[in-house]
């Protein structure tokens, strides 16, 4: 049986929503949409109503994509202010072989006596589980024993900021079914099983952030927010080119490469200034501007992973929107070494590193809802039995192909 999924995450520049079908472990895109954001600034909202507005017009498209009505998700929200706690639960297995209840059973203890009176419960992710005297077991389920103990590390962030998303969602229509930070989905998304036994760090530029996480062997111990990112790219391409922020991030997307070594002097490109004149800019000198303030932001994030953890660190992988500019990985490489590099999201549908967190926000639910044996759907009825028919699946394998096709023989 298949399980379907809906993840919405709500940034400053643009809200993301991803419809995931997993099939034989393996998930596949029903439906994606990246929308115009509104009333989020800084990772907090400032305007309920404006956001739900904005969060409302994505939820249509993505529905009208998917041909049914997105009511359920599970939402990505920042880190901005999180706590990562250490917790310990004991509780003796209900019968001698533990199943998926037990594991709930032992994860509610280790909770019941935390103080959430000002902040509020967002992840809590087991390190290992101890059955009776055998340690370090990843899913004890299916595992005979008297006594399922675990150590669980718990992120929390303030009521107020969490509870301001949640009334978004409310207000545009759809229920919360669980939350996640952004940084939970950019490890899920690039989590393998070498990630897993290993320290390794994200750095995920987003629009007006840098999130910056330290992960020992895939669960999240650290965490700062640089207050850089994306927008001061276009900051810096306005300010120097006289001209306005949304035409320089045009420039920043279609013209501009990472590294300016790589830019080609004779590519010029006209543009028009704030005083209404056409203006030469070569792509040499977009690029070095770029390049600049890139260099900066990543240098910050280094000198940040340093002070989050004095541990050795494996991998380094960079992320966010920004990351797909042309040349970004020669640039991760020189900064940071071989270690480093670029996240590569390889899903048909979502190749993009702006859909970094919500992709992995799934596939985090997914393996939650596993190791406590557990399975769920965000589609229900009538509308889930025809999103799921071989005949329907047919359909949109059609339009899916014939907008591909017409992209190409339309440019």
């Amino acid at each position: 049986m298949s399980s379907i999924y809906t993840g919405i995450e709500l940034g400053t520049d643009s809200i993301k929503i991803v419809v995931l079908e997993k099939i034989n472990e393996q998930y596949h895109v029903l439906s994606s949409v990246c929308s115009e954001s509104a009333g989020i600034r800084n990772s907090h909202v400032y305007d309920i109503k404006a956001a739900s507005i904005a969060v409302k017009k994505a939820v249509k498209s993505a529905s009208e994509m998917l041909g049914a009505k997105i009511t359920k998700a599970i939402v990505c929200v920042p880190p901005t202010h999180c706590n990562m706690d250490i917790v310990n639960g004991s509780v003796d297995v209900v019968n001698s072989k533990i199943t998926g209840e037990d594991v709930c059973n032992v994860l509610n203890e280790a909770l019941k006596d935390q103080d959430f009176s000002e902040f509020e419960l967002v992840t809590a992710i087991p390190i290992s589980f101890t059955v009776d005297e055998e340690e370090n077991i990843k899913d004890p389920k299916g595992m005979r024993g008297e006594v399922l103990s675990s150590k669980i590390v718990i992120g929390t962030m303030p009521k107020e900021e969490l509870y301001r998303f949640l009334e978004v969602l409310k207000l545009a229509g759809v229920e919360a079914l669980d939350v996640g930070f952004t940084s939970t989905g950019d490890y899920y998304t690039i989590k393998n099983s070498k990630y897993d036994g290993i320290v390794g760090a994200i750095i995920n530029i987003g629009e007006d952030n840098t999130n910056v996480a330290v992960y020992n062997k895939g669960i999240q111990i650290k965490n700062a927010v640089l207050p850089v990112g994306s927008s001061n790219v276009d900051k810096d391409l306005a300010y120097i080119f006289k001209m306005k922020e949304n035409a320089a991030r045009n420039l920043k997307e279609t013209f501009a490469v990472s590294m300016s070594n790589y830019a080609d002097s004779t590519d010029i490109v006209e543009v028009k200034n704030n005083n209404g004149e056409i203006k030469e800019i070569s792509q040499v000198g977009v690029s070095k501007v770029v390049e600049s303030r890139i260099r900066e932001i990543l240098k910050l994030a280094k000198n940040e992973i340093k002070n989050l953890t004095n541990r050795e660190i494996s991998y380094i992988i960079v992320t966010g929107g920004l990351s797909e500019l042309a040349g970004f990985g020669y640039l991760v490489e020189e900064m940071f070494g071989a270690m480093a590099k670029v996240c590569n999201i390889t899903t048909m549908g979502i190749r993009h590193n702006k859909y970094v967190s919500v992709l992995g926000i799934v596939k985090y639910l997914d393996d939650k809802l596993s190791l406590r044996g557990k399975q769920m759907n965000m589609i229900d009825g009538d509308e889930l039995d025809d999103l799921v028919s071989p005949q329907h699946k047919m359909i949109n394998n059609e339009n899916i192909i014939g907008k591909v096709l017409g992209h190409f023989f339309d440019s």
